[in-house]
């Protein structure tokens, strides 16, 4: 029921839905006795979405969440095992093709790969199912798990946790799935600007993970000043990060997490 509602809220919460919605219904008011009302509507619509996609607004939405958690540094301890969240491989275009189809958070793939290489003892936990709700759904980790024995990795050293249709689903059930033993060092690989949920997501199950974010999208806080010069790319970015805000919201008040947002442990 949780997943189906986050769909649901989630189409609304994506801010250029939302304004375009506005201006929809600015529109379809003119030719009636509210047409006062429909022109502000349109107005209001038509603003929002020069703001959300010239101005800034998305890098600092975005940066907010990405700054929260710093690269990675290895201190000479290998990890027991790396866990990489779905959500950069396009499942179904990669079945319809019979060959790999990436999306825009492509680079969680291309870490999964060098660490598999760099801690050749860690277990490589890839944890992705499917969140389609119009198409037969097709779980990314069954092609994950090819991708890296195509790349020699030992069949012994693959888990994959093809369930989970959200990142909560993500952290209980890679919990259930390896067991962590206490003292044991994991790493979880995720988009930077989704590590503060996810790492709260597995907080919450009592599973203790280092952040190893990738994906970071912008240069660092220098970008907070940076217009957009196409309105579809700043528009682009304010979803992607007014979407992680709204998860970040729901998770806090549903439960699924302990902390709005959550910060590297000291």
């Amino acid at each position: 029921m949780f997943f189906l509602a986050s769909k649901v809220v989630g189409f609304f919460a994506v801010p250029s839905n939302a304004m375009l919605m506005i201006c929809v219904l600015g529109a379809v008011l003119l030719p009636t006795r509210w047409r006062r009302g429909g022109l502000r509507l349109l107005a209001l619509g038509l603003t929002l979405l020069l703001i959300a996609g010239w101005s800034p607004l998305g890098n600092v939405l975005l940066l907010s969440l990405t700054e929260r958690f710093p690269a990675w540094q290895f201190d000479g301890r290998a990890p027991d095992g790396v866990i990489i969240l779905g959500g950069a491989i396009d499942a179904e275009a990669s079945t319809a093709r019979n060959a790999l189809e990436l999306d825009g958070s492509a680079e969680r793939i291309v870490a999964m790969l060098q660490l598999a290489r760099q801690f050749p003892g860690a277990r490589m936990v890839f944890s992705g199912g499917s969140a389609n709700l119009v198409q037969a759904p097709v779980p990314e980790a069954p092609i994950a798990g090819a991708l890296l024995q195509s790349f020699g990795v030992a069949a012994e050293r693959i888990v994959l946790e093809d369930r989970s249709r959200t990142t909560a689903e993500n952290a209980t059930f890679t919990r259930d799935l390896v067991a962590p033993k206490p003292g044991e060092r994991w790493l979880l690989v995720t988009s930077a600007y989704h590590m503060p949920r996810s790492i709260a997501a597995f907080r919450a199950v009592g599973f203790e993970v280092e952040a190893y974010p990738v994906d970071w999208r912008t240069r660092g806080w220098v970008d907070a000043a940076m217009p957009f010069d196409r309105l579809s790319a700043g528009l682009a970015r304010t979803d992607v990060a007014v979407h992680e805000w709204v998860g970040l919201i729901a998770y806090r008040l549903a439960g699924r997490s302990t902390q709005l947002v959550p910060g590297p442990r000291r």
